[in-house]
């Protein structure tokens, strides 16, 4: 993930701490709960994505390290 890529998800993680507080909150009315839900709803699924994309990145450089490794390698002799 790109930097701000990084502070984006960040970000969106620590809104999503403020709404699961807000929303336990015992003052926080319906209308607000329900748009606070919403929005954590979406903030969830683009939360993720990112990590979706974060683990094929990841499995596409395993790949890249693994095919290194092969190549480098000497045929074993019997």
């Amino acid at each position: 993930m790109k930097k701000k890529e990084t502070d984006n998800f960040e970000k969106k993680i620590l809104r999503l701490e403020e709404i699961s507080d807000l929303l336990e909150a015992e003052d926080t009315q319906l209308e607000d709960a329900i748009a606070l839900f919403e929005e954590g709803i979406e903030l969830s699924q683009d939360c993720l994505t990112t990590l979706k994309n974060a683990e094929l990145k990841i499995t596409e450089l395993k790949k890249k390290i693994d095919s290194i490794s092969l190549e480098g390698k000497e045929p074993s002799k019997k």
